[in-house]
């Protein structure tokens, strides 16, 4: 009888033993809710990381693009007349218009649906209003350095549009400090009044001429003929430069 009660007595100090009481439950709760408000952070900043390098190698992949395209087309950039498009209206400049020149050069037909590396995965604007492009192709790479140094307001990057000029890779001055292609809007860092090119704030990956992405603050960037970190209206075009300051 003695050992029957002791055996039972064991079974019963095991099964407590395993079991978690309520202050036990509210400890694991408190450490794990800890845990994360430590890690989270972390991990939004890696993503945020990993988003900014994918659209770096996106700008690689571009430039690339571009150089097939200069191989094969006379050492000259994408030129054409503005605006490139009426019906959506666009420029030759914007994300839309300067597809079309590199798509041979990448993977596939390339549109809102599949935007390949012309889209950067930080880019929250909606897909149809740009039909998935984030980057911006400086139109001093298709205008004279002359026709540049007469523009001088935001206004003259999409209304009155001057004769288009093809221009070659060798007329570029400066390549590592004149930009190729950039992304428009400040997706690395938010804004509240975004307006792309055109506002000082923000942060962005810059392709230069000569292949190099560099991310940069807005304030970075020298001042173009607008007043503005304005890589279309660059002072002397192709022959100035926009950074360093």
């Amino acid at each position: 009888m003695c050992n029957i009660h002791n055996t039972r007595n064991s079974k019963f100090d095991i099964r407590h033993s395993i079991g978690f009481t309520l202050v036990e439950l509210l400890v694991v709760i408190a450490i794990i809710a800890l845990l994360l408000s430590i890690l989270t952070p972390s991990l939004m900043k890696a993503k945020a990381l990993a988003r900014r390098l994918k659209c770096t190698g996106n700008l690689r992949q571009i430039h690339l693009a571009v150089n097939l395209y200069l191989d094969t087309n006379d050492n000259t950039y994408p030129c054409a007349q503005d605006p490139v498009s009426t019906t959506p209206f666009y420029w030759l400049w914007m994300g839309r218009g300067w597809r079309s020149f590199v798509e041979p050069y990448l993977d596939g037909n390339i549109d809102v649906n599949n935007p390949s590396v012309l889209l950067c995965p930080a880019d929250s604007t909606e897909p149809h209003k740009y039909e998935s492009t984030s980057y911006a192709y400086s139109m001093a790479f298709y205008h004279s350095p002359r026709q540049i140094d007469t523009m001088n307001t935001v206004e003259d990057t999409y209304t009155n549009p001057q004769p288009s000029i093809p221009q070659k890779c060798f007329d570029v001055a400066d390549p590592s400090g004149k930009i190729l292609i950039a992304e428009w809007f400040s997706n690395h860092q938010l804004i509240e009044d975004e307006k792309g090119w055109w506002t000082w704030d923000g942060t962005r990956n810059y392709l230069f001429a000569d292949g190099q992405v560099r991310f940069l603050k807005a304030s970075q960037i020298r001042p173009a003929r607008d007043g503005l970190p304005d890589a279309n209206l660059t002072h002397r075009g192709i022959k100035g430069t926009d950074y360093p300051p």
